[in-house]
């Protein structure tokens, strides 16, 4: 009898440690939940995907297809190629499959183009440039953050049932976002580049954007990046220094403060967790969220053999996941 006693009690011990636990999470609720939900039904429509790749292949006009000289091989333009690929990658269809979904939506479209042929589209993805759609606006957020995306490898069932083998090749996926969850920067690099000095890159591929605040992991904590940051002249700098990080330059010193010493005096004035929580630190779960869904649409896999060809695979990718969110992302709120 007091052995089931002494259970009883620690069985609600338990349910109230879980309860307290619940209690303290935030609950969120979408507000626009009618149009968000239509939003993630017209992912799904190919009339969507035709129609923005259409946009940019007919700005190009009578380029499109051309002939140096009779019975010469066909010359594509690039935003063709481009069309090719990013309906492919979002209904996942590789090369050859893609080459003939693409014929068959412009035969029941009536649309008067030329499909080019899978090798075609191949070979040119090594040498094409992919330009991220990004709104225009005064003052932009950088938020970034990298993953890794398989090249070649077991799955999961065969991991977990035997292991993994030693010929697995990995890559490097380095994202830059903004507040509103907008991609405005992308590199591809080998798994041994740290994300500092990738996050270098990023910040240059911001060109002329007046970048307000950069966030990142303590991965980003070099001086490199640092510089980096005062040369785009950033506001706000939120990275939180290493443990056991020192000062760089002291106080007693004739120079200007250092982002990085006030952020690391800030957190020995309070702790490490408080300063994430003023700071705003915690906003970088966004890209954290665009990382999820990546993997989430497309997989964590890259189909692409060549590394040239893996770079436009992935700003494919990003340029899809742009696009998906002007369609309509959701609204939520804080539910008290």
């Amino acid at each position: 009898m007091r052995k089931a006693t002494a259970s009883k009690k620690a069985t609600e011990v338990i349910v109230k440690k879980d309860t307290r636990r619940r209690s303290t999470k935030k609950r969120y609720r979408v507000r626009n939940w009618k149009e968000y939900n239509e939003s993630l039904v017209r992912r799904g429509s190919i009339e969507f995907w035709i129609e923005k790749g259409l946009a940019e292949v007919w700005r190009e006009g009578d380029t499109i297809i051309i002939r140096k000289k009779r019975g010469g091989q066909r010359q594509y333009h690039d935003s063709l190629i481009e069309l090719c690929r990013l309906v492919g990658k979002v209904f996942h269809q590789r090369l050859r499959q893609t080459e003939g979904f693409v014929r068959s939506i412009f035969n029941q479209a009536r649309i008067s183009l030329e499909v080019p042929d899978y090798s075609t589209v191949c070979r040119r993805g090594v040498k094409l440039h992919v330009s991220l759609p990004r709104e225009q606006k005064a003052t932009v957020v950088a938020i970034l953050d990298s993953t890794g995306l398989k090249v070649y490898g077991e799955g999961e069932w065969k991991v977990r049932k035997h292991g993994y083998s030693k010929h697995r090749e990995w890559m490097k996926a380095h994202v830059s976002i903004d507040g509103d969850g907008e991609i405005r920067a992308v590199r591809l690099t080998e798994n041994s580049v740290d994300d500092a000095t990738a996050g270098v890159e990023l910040l240059h591929q911001q060109g002329t954007d007046t970048i307000e605040k950069v966030g990142g992991d303590g991965a980003y904590d070099k001086r490199d990046f640092y510089q980096a940051c005062k040369d785009q002249e950033v506001g706000t700098i939120l990275i939180p220094p290493r443990k056991g990080a020192k000062i760089w330059v002291h106080g007693n010193g004739s120079g200007e403060k250092h982002p990085r010493d006030e952020n690391l005096r800030a957190i020995r004035a309070t702790t490490r967790k408080r300063w994430k929580q003023e700071s705003g630190y915690h906003t970088r779960s966004k890209v954290e969220t665009t990382m999820f869904r990546t993997k989430t649409i497309f997989g964590d896999r890259l189909w692409s053999r060549t590394t040239k060809n893996q770079e436009t695979e992935l700003a494919i990718m990003a340029k899809a996941l742009n696009l998906m969110l002007y369609n309509g992302m959701p609204e939520s709120y804080a539910v008290s």
